[in-house]
Protein backbone atom coordinates (compact mmCIF):
# COMPACT_ATOMS: atom_id res chain seq x y z
CA UNK A 1 0.00 0.00 0.00
CA UNK A 2 1.25 3.65 -1.08
CA UNK A 3 2.14 6.02 2.05
CA UNK A 4 -0.33 8.34 0.77
CA UNK A 5 -3.38 7.67 -1.00
CA UNK A 6 -5.36 10.55 -3.24
CA UNK A 7 -9.04 11.49 -2.25
CA UNK A 8 -9.80 9.84 -5.81
CA UNK A 9 -8.10 7.08 -4.36
CA UNK A 10 -9.98 6.48 -1.26
CA UNK A 11 -13.41 7.11 -3.52
CA UNK A 12 -12.50 4.24 -5.47
CA UNK A 13 -12.07 1.97 -2.66
CA UNK A 14 -14.32 3.22 0.09
CA UNK A 15 -16.47 -0.02 0.05
CA UNK A 16 -13.89 -2.36 0.32
CA UNK A 17 -14.53 -4.51 3.05
CA UNK A 18 -10.77 -4.96 4.42
CA UNK A 19 -10.46 -0.54 4.45
CA UNK A 20 -10.83 0.64 7.41
CA UNK A 21 -11.02 5.05 6.93
CA UNK A 22 -10.14 6.71 10.57
CA UNK A 23 -9.64 10.29 11.15
CA UNK A 24 -7.68 11.30 14.28
CA UNK A 25 -8.42 15.37 14.18
CA UNK A 26 -7.52 16.96 17.69
CA UNK A 27 -8.53 20.26 18.84
CA UNK A 28 -5.97 22.10 20.75
CA UNK A 29 -6.89 24.76 22.45
CA UNK A 30 -4.92 27.28 24.31
CA UNK A 31 -5.47 27.99 28.26
CA UNK A 32 -3.14 29.74 30.84
CA UNK A 33 -1.62 26.28 31.77
CA UNK A 34 -0.97 25.56 28.28
CA UNK A 35 -2.42 23.59 25.05
CA UNK A 36 -5.91 20.83 26.45
CA UNK A 37 -6.49 18.22 23.96
CA UNK A 38 -9.46 18.14 23.02
CA UNK A 39 -11.60 14.94 20.77
CA UNK A 40 -13.59 16.23 18.30
CA UNK A 41 -16.39 13.01 18.28
CA UNK A 42 -19.35 15.54 17.83
CA UNK A 43 -18.00 17.09 15.22
CA UNK A 44 -17.03 13.93 13.00
CA UNK A 45 -20.60 12.96 14.25
CA UNK A 46 -21.96 16.14 11.88
CA UNK A 47 -20.14 15.36 9.10
CA UNK A 48 -17.48 12.57 8.03
CA UNK A 49 -15.68 10.66 5.20
CA UNK A 50 -17.76 7.99 4.20
CA UNK A 51 -17.44 4.30 6.34
CA UNK A 52 -15.11 6.22 8.58
CA UNK A 53 -14.35 5.97 12.44
CA UNK A 54 -13.32 8.38 14.51
CA UNK A 55 -9.90 7.61 16.92
CA UNK A 56 -9.36 9.16 20.42
CA UNK A 57 -5.78 10.08 19.73
CA UNK A 58 -5.75 11.82 22.96
CA UNK A 59 -6.81 9.31 24.99
CA UNK A 60 -7.49 5.98 23.99
CA UNK A 61 -4.36 6.30 21.31
CA UNK A 62 -1.62 7.64 23.93
CA UNK A 63 -0.33 6.04 27.50
CA UNK A 64 -3.20 7.05 30.27
CA UNK A 65 -0.46 6.87 32.42
CA UNK A 66 1.70 9.45 31.37
CA UNK A 67 1.54 12.97 32.39
CA UNK A 68 2.66 14.26 28.87
CA UNK A 69 -0.15 14.31 26.56
CA UNK A 70 -0.07 11.93 23.00
CA UNK A 71 2.35 9.84 24.83
CA UNK A 72 3.55 6.58 22.81
CA UNK A 73 1.10 3.63 24.87
CA UNK A 74 1.96 0.09 25.17
CA UNK A 75 1.59 -2.66 22.56
CA UNK A 76 -1.12 -3.92 24.27
CA UNK A 77 -3.10 -0.72 24.79
CA UNK A 78 -2.77 0.19 21.32
CA UNK A 79 -3.73 -2.96 20.21
CA UNK A 80 -7.23 -3.20 21.84
CA UNK A 81 -7.92 0.25 20.31
CA UNK A 82 -6.95 -0.78 17.05
CA UNK A 83 -8.99 -4.01 17.45
CA UNK A 84 -11.66 -2.00 18.40
CA UNK A 85 -12.26 -0.31 15.21
CA UNK A 86 -11.68 -3.48 13.11
CA UNK A 87 -8.38 -3.20 12.55
CA UNK A 88 -5.90 -6.21 12.48
CA UNK A 89 -4.65 -8.57 9.97
CA UNK A 90 -5.56 -8.78 6.47
CA UNK A 91 -7.16 -5.23 6.78
CA UNK A 92 -5.49 -1.92 5.32
CA UNK A 93 -6.19 1.56 6.81
CA UNK A 94 -6.23 5.36 5.49
CA UNK A 95 -6.08 8.14 8.25
CA UNK A 96 -7.02 11.53 7.42
CA UNK A 97 -7.81 14.82 9.40
CA UNK A 98 -8.94 18.18 9.33
CA UNK A 99 -5.49 19.95 10.88
CA UNK A 100 -2.97 19.88 8.42
CA UNK A 101 -2.27 16.22 8.47
CA UNK A 102 -0.33 15.91 11.32
CA UNK A 103 -2.48 14.31 13.20
CA UNK A 104 -3.18 11.27 10.98
CA UNK A 105 0.86 10.84 10.42
CA UNK A 106 0.91 10.42 13.91
CA UNK A 107 -1.05 7.57 14.21
CA UNK A 108 0.63 6.49 10.85
CA UNK A 109 3.79 6.75 12.66
CA UNK A 110 1.91 4.74 15.25
CA UNK A 111 0.89 2.08 13.31
CA UNK A 112 4.52 1.62 11.77
CA UNK A 113 6.12 1.94 15.18
CA UNK A 114 4.07 -1.21 16.20
CA UNK A 115 4.88 -3.41 12.89
CA UNK A 116 2.01 -2.66 10.71
CA UNK A 117 2.54 -1.70 7.20
CA UNK A 118 -0.32 -1.84 5.28
CA UNK A 119 -1.43 1.82 6.16
CA UNK A 120 -1.68 5.35 4.35
CA UNK A 121 -2.42 8.92 5.28
CA UNK A 122 -4.90 10.87 2.82
CA UNK A 123 -2.84 13.67 1.17
CA UNK A 124 -5.09 16.75 1.86
CA UNK A 125 -7.02 14.91 4.14
CA UNK A 126 -10.94 16.28 4.89
CA UNK A 127 -10.13 19.48 2.95
CA UNK A 128 -9.20 17.14 -0.08
CA UNK A 129 -12.28 15.68 0.01
CA UNK A 130 -14.28 18.30 0.34
CA UNK A 131 -12.53 20.23 -2.05
CA UNK A 132 -13.48 17.25 -4.54
CA UNK A 133 -16.62 17.78 -3.45
CA UNK A 134 -16.69 14.07 -2.72
CA UNK A 135 -19.92 12.96 -0.60
CA UNK A 136 -20.11 13.49 3.36
CA UNK A 137 -21.93 11.21 5.46
CA UNK A 138 -23.33 11.43 8.93
CA UNK A 139 -23.68 7.79 9.63
CA UNK A 140 -22.84 5.81 12.98
CA UNK A 141 -19.24 4.29 12.42
CA UNK A 142 -19.68 1.03 10.25
CA UNK A 143 -19.80 -2.14 12.07
CA UNK A 144 -16.65 -4.01 12.11
CA UNK A 145 -15.94 -7.49 12.88
CA UNK A 146 -12.83 -6.87 15.91
CA UNK A 147 -9.67 -7.05 14.78
CA UNK A 148 -6.60 -9.07 15.37
CA UNK A 149 -3.92 -6.81 16.20
CA UNK A 150 -0.65 -8.17 17.01
CA UNK A 151 2.28 -5.44 17.59
CA UNK A 152 5.61 -6.09 16.03
CA UNK A 153 7.61 -2.90 17.97
CA UNK A 154 10.04 -1.00 15.87
CA UNK A 155 11.75 1.21 18.50
CA UNK A 156 13.86 2.67 16.29
CA UNK A 157 10.97 4.86 15.14
CA UNK A 158 10.88 6.29 18.43
CA UNK A 159 13.39 8.37 20.44
CA UNK A 160 13.61 8.42 23.83
CA UNK A 161 15.23 11.35 25.91
CA UNK A 162 18.11 9.50 26.36
CA UNK A 163 18.98 8.98 22.77
CA UNK A 164 18.50 12.93 22.03
CA UNK A 165 20.90 13.98 25.08
CA UNK A 166 23.47 11.18 23.06
CA UNK A 167 22.38 13.07 19.64
CA UNK A 168 23.43 16.65 20.91
CA UNK A 169 26.79 15.32 21.31
CA UNK A 170 26.83 13.75 18.05
CA UNK A 171 27.72 15.11 14.83
CA UNK A 172 26.91 12.17 13.13
CA UNK A 173 22.98 12.57 13.69
CA UNK A 174 20.69 15.56 12.71
CA UNK A 175 17.87 16.62 15.15
CA UNK A 176 15.31 18.75 13.03
CA UNK A 177 13.24 21.21 14.78
CA UNK A 178 9.31 21.14 13.38
CA UNK A 179 7.97 23.66 14.58
CA UNK A 180 7.97 27.19 13.37
CA UNK A 181 10.96 29.47 12.91
CA UNK A 182 9.45 31.89 15.42
CA UNK A 183 9.60 28.89 17.90
CA UNK A 184 12.79 27.99 16.60
CA UNK A 185 14.52 31.39 16.53
CA UNK A 186 13.26 31.74 20.57
CA UNK A 187 11.07 34.59 19.41
CA UNK A 188 7.83 32.54 20.34
CA UNK A 189 7.52 31.53 23.98
CA UNK A 190 4.42 29.24 23.87
CA UNK A 191 6.74 26.11 25.28
CA UNK A 192 7.72 28.70 28.18
CA UNK A 193 11.60 28.61 27.73
CA UNK A 194 12.76 30.15 24.17
CA UNK A 195 14.37 28.25 21.60
CA UNK A 196 15.24 24.96 19.82
CA UNK A 197 18.21 21.99 20.93
CA UNK A 198 21.54 23.16 20.23
CA UNK A 199 22.46 21.70 16.91
CA UNK A 200 18.86 21.57 15.77
CA UNK A 201 17.43 22.63 12.14
CA UNK A 202 14.49 23.88 11.19
CA UNK A 203 11.54 22.22 8.77
CA UNK A 204 7.95 23.87 10.19
CA UNK A 205 5.78 20.60 9.81
CA UNK A 206 2.99 23.12 8.00
CA UNK A 207 5.39 24.51 5.29
CA UNK A 208 5.54 20.59 3.66
CA UNK A 209 1.82 21.05 2.75
CA UNK A 210 0.58 23.62 0.16
CA UNK A 211 -1.71 26.20 1.82
CA UNK A 212 -4.69 26.35 -0.43
CA UNK A 213 -4.79 22.37 -0.56
CA UNK A 214 -3.10 20.80 2.67
CA UNK A 215 -1.70 18.51 0.33
CA UNK A 216 2.15 17.57 0.40
CA UNK A 217 3.95 19.51 -1.89
CA UNK A 218 5.51 18.11 -5.03
CA UNK A 219 8.39 15.45 -3.99
CA UNK A 220 11.38 17.95 -5.66
CA UNK A 221 10.05 20.66 -3.22
CA UNK A 222 10.10 18.53 -0.02
CA UNK A 223 13.64 17.07 -1.50
CA UNK A 224 15.41 20.63 -1.88
CA UNK A 225 13.40 21.30 1.43
CA UNK A 226 15.38 18.84 3.65
CA UNK A 227 18.63 18.91 0.81
CA UNK A 228 20.94 20.30 3.45
CA UNK A 229 20.99 17.20 5.46
CA UNK A 230 23.91 14.49 5.16
CA UNK A 231 23.34 12.16 2.44
CA UNK A 232 22.97 9.19 5.36
CA UNK A 233 22.73 9.10 8.71
CA UNK A 234 19.84 9.94 11.65
CA UNK A 235 17.60 12.00 11.73
CA UNK A 236 15.40 12.79 14.74
CA UNK A 237 12.70 15.01 15.17
CA UNK A 238 10.68 16.88 17.65
CA UNK A 239 8.32 19.68 18.03
CA UNK A 240 6.40 20.72 21.47
CA UNK A 241 4.34 17.32 21.77
CA UNK A 242 5.08 14.26 19.07
CA UNK A 243 2.46 15.45 16.81
CA UNK A 244 4.12 17.98 14.47
CA UNK A 245 7.66 15.92 14.26
CA UNK A 246 5.66 12.72 12.52
CA UNK A 247 4.96 14.89 9.68
CA UNK A 248 8.30 15.98 8.76
CA UNK A 249 9.05 12.49 9.72
CA UNK A 250 6.78 10.87 7.38
CA UNK A 251 8.20 13.07 4.15
CA UNK A 252 12.02 11.47 5.34
CA UNK A 253 10.99 8.42 6.01
CA UNK A 254 7.99 7.42 3.56
CA UNK A 255 8.45 10.11 1.00
CA UNK A 256 11.63 10.72 0.24
CA UNK A 257 13.03 6.86 0.98
CA UNK A 258 15.29 8.14 4.16
CA UNK A 259 15.79 4.86 6.42
CA UNK A 260 17.18 6.05 9.78
CA UNK A 261 14.51 8.30 11.11
CA UNK A 262 12.89 8.30 14.29
CA UNK A 263 10.57 10.71 16.56
CA UNK A 264 11.54 12.11 19.74
CA UNK A 265 7.97 10.98 21.13
CA UNK A 266 7.79 13.67 24.54
CA UNK A 267 9.42 16.53 22.46
CA UNK A 268 9.60 20.14 24.42
CA UNK A 269 6.86 18.71 26.27
CA UNK A 270 9.48 16.16 27.97
CA UNK A 271 12.77 18.41 27.41
CA UNK A 272 11.35 21.19 29.31
CA UNK A 273 10.62 19.78 32.10
CA UNK A 274 14.24 19.80 33.49
CA UNK A 275 15.58 23.90 33.51
CA UNK A 276 19.14 22.20 33.51
CA UNK A 277 18.52 20.78 30.02
CA UNK A 278 20.17 23.39 27.07
CA UNK A 279 17.93 25.51 24.73
CA UNK A 280 19.57 27.57 22.07
CA UNK A 281 18.24 31.11 21.05
CA UNK A 282 19.58 32.36 17.49
CA UNK A 283 20.60 36.09 17.43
Amino acid sequence: MEPLVSAEWLAANIDDPDLRVLESTVDLKVTPQGYVAQEISQRWAEGHIPNSAYVDLANDLSDPDSDLRFTMPSGEHFARAMEAVGVGEGTRVVLYDRRMTMWATRVFWMLRAFGFDQCAVLDGGWKSWNQEQRPVSTDPAPARPAGTFTPRPRPELIAGIDQVEAALNDDGIAIVNCLSSQNHDGSDSTYGRRGHLPGASNVYALSLLDAETQRYRPIEELTAMFDYLPAKGPVITYCGGGIAATSDAFVLRELLGREQVSVYDGSLSEWLLDDDRPMTVDG
